[in-house]
């Protein structure tokens, strides 16, 4: 197990480019199952869960090329489907959250897609009903073993319908699209995820010859081909790192530019830091934030109520910066209410930051409320574990303000989301050093 010990309370300078989309990634590699031509994918990340999901296609026969760092070409020409009831892919399959999203290619494609129950973060109930509920409608047959805790669908060919999806999941969303690009006929999808991931999936996947109408609305409509074609398709800046790294600018009062991040597809991101109190500018496609040597101030209400920062779907503001959000707020002036409404178990880490001397009230699983120490108390070095990415890097960054050497285990948890994070840290100035 891993680990890292950082020396906290110094000021960081520099620049720092973000990885690409790990949520986009996640699913442009499983669109490749989708064609037996070559597709080739730019700007894909290096960390623990693509790299899992990459060994996962090669091992399910897709043939790899690295052409470069973060280019691969990926040609899904001679699938081994006798791998799917391996005992090798199912403990693959269990290692992977992501792993649910070659169901639809595969279904769509071969007839028959099969998974046992994915892993992933424990941040609370992450039901799959979307996704297969998805498939039922399009026409196949689906099975649980409750025994082997495997889920298994099969068709002779799927045929489009219109859905209405009970909720507007990212990756049930885009594992719908996939198998209804080849399905027989039309295709409507209402209530569907509008996220710049699933926006991108829909533009490789026209570029591959799909015929997809809506993207980047909560309609999709999709008529059905009988094949598609190899691509060329490079993947966006990780918006969640972006976000990372404002924080991490603000809670160490440092001067940090983010170098091509993307701005059109930040959404309300750059709006909810701002109103934590946090200055920055768009300098071309940069993110440039000054020092905050006088700290920031969170904005109330215009009637003078507190600020409530909650997760919804996109546009709204996405859950995987509430930590973020909530270890920010701990140094800010002002009070601020975090309400996680998708996930009861993600706001459970705040107990490490109260050890470090942050003033959080846990409200209930979904809500804490913040009470901002404006650095006149600064947060004190201690020993913790990653629960999860996006908890760990939220740890790391309250680490990084705190005084003295804080020590986090478990810091898997954070490479599976955060490429070369100590390296990359260490370039700004950070006193960070990694301990197997």
């Amino acid at each position: 197990m891993g680990v890292f010990k950082i020396e906290g309370g110094h000021t960081l300078k520099g620049e720092i480019t973000p990885q690409g989309a790990k949520n986009e990634a996640l699913q442009v590699l499983c669109a490749v199952l989708l064609t037996d031509q070559k597709v080739t994918i730019h700007n894909i990340p290096d960390i623990l869960d693509v790299n899992k999901l990459i060994s996962l296609l090669e091992n399910l026969g897709v043939k790899i090329q690295k052409l470069g760092k973060g280019s691969y070409s990926f040609q899904a020409d001679e699938i081994n489907l006798n791998y799917l009831k391996s005992e090798a892919f199912y403990h693959e399959g269990q290692a992977l959250r992501g792993s649910i999203l070659i169901v639809g290619p595969l279904l769509t494609r071969f007839g028959v897609g099969y998974m046992p129950k994915p892993g992933g973060d424990k941040i609370g109930r992450r039901r799959l009903d979307t996704h297969f509920d998805g498939f039922i409608k399009l026409g196949a047959h689906f099975e649980y073993d409750e025994s082997n805790f495997t889920y298994s669908v099969v068709a002779e060919r799927l045929k489009g319908t219109y859905m209405l999806l009970e909720e507007a999941s990212v990756t049930g969303t885009s594992n719908v699209i996939m198998a209804a690009v080849l399905a027989e006929g039309k295709t409507t999808i209402y209530n569907a995820a509008c996220e710049p991931y699933v926006q991108q999936l829909c533009r490789m996947l026209n570029a591959m010859g799909a015929d997809i109408q809506g993207i980047g609305s909560n309609l999709i409509t999709i008529n059905g081909v009988t094949q598609l074609e190899g691509c060329s398709h490079t993947i966006l800046p990780d918006m969640i790192e972006i976000g990372s790294w404002i924080g991490l600018a603000a809670m160490t009062r440092s001067e940090i530019t983010i170098k091509n991040v993307g701005w059109e597809h930040l959404g309300i991101i750059p709006t909810i830091f701002r109103k934590l109190g946090i200055s920055f500018e768009k300098v071309n496609d940069d993110i440039h934030i000054p020092a905050h040597t006088n700290g920031y101030e969170i904005q109330n209400y215009i009637d003078g109520s507190i600020l409530t920062v909650a997760d919804a779907p996109w546009p709204g503001f996405t859950p995987d910066l509430l930590s973020i959000i909530l270890v920010v707020a701990t140094q800010a002036r002002g009070q601020v209410l975090i309400h996680q409404k998708m996930f009861e178990s993600r706001l459970f880490f705040i107990d490490k930051l109260i050890d470090m001397g942050a003033k959080i009230i846990l409200c209930d699983p979904h809500r804490a409320t913040v009470i901002g120490n404006d650095f006149r108390s600064p947060l004190r070095a201690t020993l913790m574990t990653s629960p999860d990415i996006r908890a760990g890097i939220a740890l790391l960054i309250a680490a990084l303000s705190a005084k003295g050497t804080s020590t986090i285990y478990n810091i898997e948890q954070i490479d599976r989301g955060y490429e070369n994070i100590d390296e990359r840290l260490r370039a700004l100035g950070a006193n960070i050093v990694r301990v197997n």
